[in-house]
């Protein structure tokens, strides 16, 4: 199948974006996977960027054109709301409430998604940010903020 210019070109960009990423990480030290430097995820991005390149380029084109579908403004609305809630109560909420709150709203940015399973979504992603920012990366955000009284 031929390729289009449009996947000959998504591929290069790819590619050579992954090539600078991986040049610029080279400037910086990367030190080891349990204690990165400033130079680990530069270099991690650019070889991942460079191998969707080489990927999309190796994959034949499609044969038609994809349809274009007006975009989910519900979905946008939700993702932009939720976007907005953590910047605006991460220090005042906490990590727990705010983490809740932004998977909720994001949760529901699809018309499928129904309550018990936003909810759901929401509490295992609560525990899991708890356990990977709190306890793993011991991130200083504190678990509840001062707007939360204590009891």
């Amino acid at each position: 199948m031929p390729r289009t210019r449009r996947s000959i070109l998504a591929g290069v960009t790819f590619i050579g974006f992954g090539a600078a990423f991986t040049l610029g990480a080279t400037a910086y030290p990367l030190g080891t996977t349990a204690r990165m430097g400033p130079g680990f995820f530069p270099l991690l991005l650019g070889i991942a960027l460079a191998v969707l390149g080489v990927v999309i380029l190796i994959r034949p084109a499609e044969e038609d054109e994809p349809i274009l579908v007006p975009p989910s403004w519900r979905g946008l609305a939700f993702l932009i709301a939720a976007l907005l809630v953590f910047g605006a109560t991460i220090r005042g909420l906490g990590l727990i409430p705010t983490v809740f709150l932004t998977a909720l709203l994001a949760a529901f940015a699809s018309r499928e998604t129904r309550p018990p399973v936003a909810l759901a979504l929401a509490v295992g992603l609560t525990a899991v940010s708890v356990v990977v920012f709190a306890i793993g990366l011991q991130v200083t955000v504190p678990l509840l903020g001062p707007w939360i009284p204590k009891l």
